[in-house]
């Protein structure tokens, strides 16, 4: 570690930005120095305006406090271009404001990148597409998004107002554990108390969310991470238009081609598969039949009410193969 005093009073200060606390003894050790130069340089950053608080005891260590101003970030030069992709990633994100504030974030970045590294965020811009989302989809709150992801990292009980799928309104109180993202949708993951059990809940259906100010001991996840346990709640969710199909092709090659769907799957024989679709709404259940159809023969057993919804749009396909090109 060098002897110069201000260089390390940056990295003590990149140090005490990257964790919410420290021990002496880590930081004393990161900084290959004794424990009293480390309570110089505490000091030094006090004198020049961090509020940088101590806690005594074995428990106890350093962390900087959130004050009135927030203070200048040291990146290096990998933290720098993430920043930099991150925040273009995130003007195409399903959070309610989020592309404006990307966007001028991102423009005070790239004012002060040093030309190696723009050049670098330069050459992964211009060769990364965003597909972006079309249409009016679900728009969480970014506030929302904050204190729950408080509540995740500090472990801290959070309240929120929900509304469920049948559209009746509950007033929640849970132990957030991770916040996922599919699409355009978030997700998060938490232990409800007052129900005693796990639940997955839609974020941009909760609102006022608050920090309950009491915290809570990690519990093991179901499926042993958020993103699994997200997508199985997601799978057993029962929705009200499903369709059985029977597939032309042997189990391993229908499972293989339907890989993007969360079709249940069962063999009928060596060279067929039943295939049971479930969807949101009648046209995208159509969208699913059609889609599995072209990858195999397919013979439909149910619901009857399926059967002319589907003629119907093989007609329109063979009309609009029949126009005059």
């Amino acid at each position: 570690m060098t002897n110069d005093p201000t260089g390390r009073a940056l990295q003590l200060l990149s140090l005490l930005q990257t964790h919410r606390s420290w021990s002496g003894g880590e930081l004393a050790d990161r900084l290959e120095v004794s424990a009293r130069t480390l309570r110089r340089d505490i000091d030094r950053l006090r004198t020049l305006g961090y509020e940088v608080e101590a806690a005594p005891g074995v428990a106890g260590g350093y962390r900087l406090a959130a004050g009135s101003h927030m203070p200048p970030l040291l990146l290096d030069d990998e933290e720098a271009v993430a920043i930099a992709v991150g925040l273009r990633a995130a003007a195409g994100a399903s959070v309610a404001g989020i592309e404006d504030t990307s966007l001028r974030a991102m423009a005070k970045l790239e004012q002060v990148l040093p030309d190696h590294l723009r050049r670098r965020v330069s050459a992964v811009h211009g060769n990364v597409s965003h597909l972006r989302w079309r249409g009016d989809g679900p728009v969480v709150d970014p506030e929302s998004l904050a204190v729950l992801a408080q509540g995740c990292r500090d472990q801290e009980q959070v309240r929120f107002d929900y509304q469920r799928r049948d559209g009746e309104d509950s007033r929640r109180l849970v132990e957030p554990h991770a916040l996922v993202s599919a699409g355009r949708r978030w997700y998060l993951a938490a232990w409800d108390v007052r129900r005693d059990g796990w639940r997955t809940f839609r974020v941009d259906r909760l609102t006022d969310a608050r920090l309950a100010g009491a915290r809570f001991p990690v519990r093991p996840l179901p499926g042993g991470d958020a993103a699994t346990y997200v997508a199985d709640s997601l799978g057993s969710l029962p929705l009200p238009h499903t369709a059985t199909l029977v597939a032309d092709g042997a189990l391993d090659d229908v499972r293989a081609a339907l890989r993007w769907t969360d079709a249940d799957l069962e063999a009928v024989d060596e060279g067929r598969t039943r295939v049971r679709l479930k969807a949101e709404g009648p046209g995208w259940l159509d969208t699913l039949v059609a889609m599995v159809a072209t990858c195999f023969a397919v013979e439909v057993e149910g619901p009857d009410e399926l059967r002319p919804r589907l003629a119907l749009l093989a007609d329109r396909l063979r009309a609009g193969l029949a126009a005059p090109a």
